[in-house]
């Protein structure tokens, strides 16, 4: 028998598989249907035990875990699991899919990841939703093994998942490509993946880089999302407010969003239970802070959130359906903006993507206006 432990002595009891190992960590939910591979791959789930709400995980199995063309995962988030262990209903002890090559029990195992499958999860989310996120332990064999549990919020996680250098990946060659600074804080690979198709040189620097130090040209900045607590991220946060008084046009994702926020002078707080998951409603505000009629539905993973009081000159751009939360920000001269949700989807909807074309499309704008002010001093 294993076992679930939370932080307030509840016992949620089931069997284990994947590794047959103790682990303890944040205990969180996704409301996802589909993605597990994608989920426990995100670097923002560093620290945590992620409850799968959908009753049935593991039916398609897992795919392969080569890298593409640039070094990097060609179907995962990341090059490994960063979930401490899963909660699940039912996890599937046969898969069918065209391309998969191990069951999720295996894959788990391989990555020495504890999980525990015939748990009531909807009496845990219930639970999760009501009391909020709290800390977890999965037990092996004795459930009242005394164990103190370590508070994942309390560590940066951040550098524990960044890059540890800086790496470039050049598109296939274009004639004079927009090329950006990407902050590593976790970055999910599919945002790599969402530049690249789209011709962008990126310079993937790790969360401490000094935005200053580096003498090549870029066009623009991005900041990726990660995990724990974004206050913990303090040369990020001085190195953003360097790009925006050096007025380096700025996106940002998740962390990304919370980072920004932090550097114009913003708050951020920690949510009762979080969004995670591919089903979450947010409205598109105008300037003045009035619903747009749009609406998109995204695919998030978070457990902070931005403060809405900002400073002038900002408004917020994106709001949750749900609960009201800030899900996007952005400045009066469109030159720096960010949003809480995953417009690269994996796992979830794309109902976002555009972002990355608008993004890509006023660097080109900008470069294509710089390049035309040197062309017309040159001919005085």
């Amino acid at each position: 028998m294993t076992s679930l432990i939370l932080a307030d002595g509840t016992i949620f009891e089931g069997e284990s598989f994947g590794a047959k190992v103790d682990s303890d960590g944040e205990v969180v939910f996704n409301t996802g249907m589909v993605g597990y591979p994608e989920s426990l791959t995100d670097p923002s789930y560093r620290g945590q035990i992620l409850t799968f709400t959908y009753p049935l995980i593991g039916n398609y199995g897992v795919p392969t875990e080569e890298k593409n063309e640039f070094g990097f995962s060609k179907n995962f988030e990341s090059e490994e699991i960063h979930v401490r262990g899963i909660v699940v209903a039912q996890a599937s002890e046969h898969h069918s899919h065209f391309g998969a090559v191990s069951s999720l029990h295996r894959w788990l195992e391989h990555h020495n990841i504890p999980g525990i499958t015939g748990v009531d999860t909807r009496a845990l989310t219930k639970k999760l939703r009501e009391h909020g996120v709290m800390l977890g332990k999965i037990v092996q064999n004795d459930a009242t093994a005394s164990k103190e549990i370590e508070d994942p919020n309390k560590l940066n996680l951040v550098a524990e998942v960044s890059c540890k250098e800086v790496q470039v990946y050049e598109p296939n060659p274009l004639p004079d490509p927009v090329t950006i600074i990407a902050y590593d804080c976790g970055m999910k690979r599919n945002i790599l993946r969402s530049f690249l198709k789209r011709g962008v040189k990126v310079v993937r620097v790790p969360w401490d880089f000094d935005i200053d130090s580096y003498d090549g040209e870029f066009d623009g900045l991005f900041i990726s999302n990660g995990p724990g607590d974004p206050k913990t991220c303090v040369p990020t946060i001085a190195s953003i407010k360097r790009a925006l008084e050096r007025n380096i046009p700025t996106f940002g994702i998740c962390l990304g969003n919370q980072l920004l926020a932090l550097a114009i002078g913003g708050d951020t707080f920690k949510l009762k239970y979080g969004h995670r998951g591919g089903n979450q409603p947010c409205i598109e505000c105008d300037d003045k802070g009035k619903a747009l009629h749009k609406c998109i539905i995204t695919s998030q993973n978070h457990g902070f959130a931005v403060s809405e009081k900002l400073p002038k000159g900002w408004h917020v751009w994106f709001k949750n359906a749900n609960d009201g939360t800030v899900e996007g920000i952005r400045h009066e001269s469109g030159r720096f903006f960010s949003v809480q949700f995953h417009p690269e989807a994996t796992p979830g909807p794309e109902d976002a993507n555009y972002l990355f074309d608008a993004f890509i499309d006023l660097l080109k704008a900008e470069k294509e206006g710089q390049q035309s002010s040197k062309r017309l001093v040159s001919a005085a």
